[in-house]
């Protein structure tokens, strides 16, 4: 990848969290649980919606999206980290971390503009209803979700290029449990000054352009929501975008404090437990979210599991 000539360090010690070291196993187990949990629950909700007729719509399309971004998402740093939990020398190569780097921000772009155009599928469903079939046609979802993966994995490269043409000297330690920007930045003995930059504007174009095109989405939505003459017709409106709502705050509020800052950002331990609810999570609680508050999806589930489990009468399913 060229790496080497630019370069004296041929690999990083990753700190990880010290203070979890007497508690090794117990950590291992956990973080093994939630990768399994995430896996999962992810893949269910991607079978269920490719499996069920009533599913074959433009919101279960882009979240089937979303679960396989997930997938994608912890498998990238979680495996890494159970390794590291068990080992004492917590190494990875220069361009093992090189490349952990490329596809964690990629995910996370992409899911930046995934996420900002499942507000606009909300949008057009709640304040264009009679022309949501003509607008979210198959051939547009398609566009849109592949313009999403282009974007955040263009956006990477980019960022990656600039990364990769600083000077690594020493000392060698990231103190975080992945390779991520700052603390990756923060190991270099050459001037950041127009890796920074790069990294701070294209920070902002992935990150505020798909907020505020899900604000602006909101705004509308809201407003057409409080002209719904009924309480019936006000909580239906709602209960579509609530799941979405939910995730989207808990994604941006994490990722705009961690990424869209103009310095590179001292790697404190409370930066490491922030990366720790975006990373890690999030990607487990996002299935949840988006079941619990989908009256369609839940049922389809719950039925799912009643058949396979067999449930005695006096306790099968609502």
């Amino acid at each position: 990848m060229g790496y080497s000539n630019k370069t004296e360090i041929h690999e990083f010690y990753l700190r990880g969290f010290p203070s979890l070291i007497e508690l090794q196993m117990v950590s291992f187990i956990f973080f093994l649980l939630v990768y399994i949990l995430t896996i999962s629950e992810n893949t269910i909700i991607i079978t269920t919606i490719n499996l069920h007729a009533k599913l074959q719509k433009p919101m279960y399309f882009f979240l089937s999206n979303l679960s396989f971004l997930e997938i994608c998402y912890v498998s990238v740093t979680v495996p890494n980290l159970l390794v590291h939990t068990l080992m004492e020398r917590k190494t990875i190569s220069f361009s093992g971390c090189m490349a952990q780097l490329f596809f964690f921000i990629s995910l996370m772009c992409t899911e930046c503009v995934l996420l900002a155009v499942m507000a606009f599928d909300r949008y057009v469903a709640v304040c264009q209803p009679l022309h949501y079939v003509r607008i979210m046609n198959r051939h547009f979802c398609y566009q849109l979700a592949l313009s999403s993966w282009l974007s955040g994995f263009t956006i990477t490269v980019i960022k990656i290029y600039f990364i990769s043409k600083l000077s690594f000297c020493g000392p060698n330690i990231i103190n975080h449990f992945f390779c991520d920007i700052s603390p990756v930045l923060n190991l270099s003995c050459k001037d950041l000054s127009e890796a920074e930059l790069v990294d701070f504007i294209l920070a902002l174009v992935i990150l505020l352009i798909p907020l505020l095109v899900t604000a602006a989405s909101y705004v509308c939505i809201i407003y057409a929501i409080l002209n719904i003459t009924t309480t019936d017709g006000r909580k239906k409106a709602f209960s579509t975008c609530a799941s979405h709502l939910s995730v989207v705050t808990i994604f941006f509020s994490t990722t705009l404090y961690i990424y869209a800052r103009p310095k590179k950002a001292t790697s404190l331990d409370a930066n490491k437990l922030i990366s720790l609810l975006y990373a890690v999570v999030t990607p487990l609680v996002n299935p949840f979210i988006y079941c619990l508050r989908n009256k369609d999806m839940w049922d389809i589930l719950s039925k799912y599991v009643c058949q396979r489990i067999k449930l005695p009468k006096f306790l099968s399913c609502l």
